[in-house]
């Protein structure tokens, strides 16, 4: 199973890919765990990242992916991997798909995590109170949400227009949400 797990900062992505790993048994590749294991091993593009990141930049498209092409080609992701973080943006998701399939490993479903912002906003504040940051305010979330938003619903539309999204009510127990995402992605699993 290749799956993309999409969803706003707060809606869970990371916690039910933890889960889903276990479930799948597939690798979790999270786009920021990646960069930081890259920069940290030294590696080519690694050291790339390393360099645009100390001057204060966004880290490429092209190095990101580079590092995705790398990672793609080991072999516990033979029989799939779960995609965290990463596409954020139509462009990216072009190119992931694009490599994908000259990979021969196209991406068999795409889950958005569902939960309504103000929720969002609750779950990452007192996410932030108990790990006493303060750069998680209400306002400086709610903007985060916006650009979300705006970078990702195009996201979510190429997957629903290749016909590989699901959508899934974020909302519940965690018990509750990772029940629902195994039985969205069954019909998938089994034709995979």
């Amino acid at each position: 199973m290749r799956l993309v797990l999409l969803g706003a900062p707060g809606s869970g992505k990371g916690t039910q890919a933890a889960r889903l790993k276990e479930h799948l048994q597939v690798p979790h590749i999270s786009t920021g765990d990646l960069l930081r294991a890259e920069v940290a091993a030294g590696s080519k593009l690694g050291l790339e990242a390393k360099e645009v990141m100390a001057a204060g930049k966004l880290v490429s498209d092209e190095i990101l992916l580079g590092m995705l092409e790398d990672r793609f080609s080991r072999p516990d992701t033979a029989n799939g991997f779960i995609l965290d973080g990463y596409p954020r943006n139509l462009a990216q998701a072009a190119a992931l798909d694009t490599m994908l399939e000259r990979l021969g490993t196209p991406v068999d479903c795409a889950v958005q995590l569902e939960v309504p912002n103000e929720l969002l906003v609750e779950r990452i504040a007192g996410r932030a109170k108990a790990e006493g940051r303060a750069d998680d305010s209400p306002e400086s979330v709610r903007t985060r949400l916006k650009v979300y938003d705006e970078q990702t619903a195009p996201v979510v539309e190429f997957y629903r227009q290749h016909g590989q999204l699901t959508i899934v009510d974020g909302v519940g127990s965690l018990d509750e949400v990772f029940t629902r995402i195994v039985e969205a992605i069954a019909p998938v699993k089994a034709v995979g």
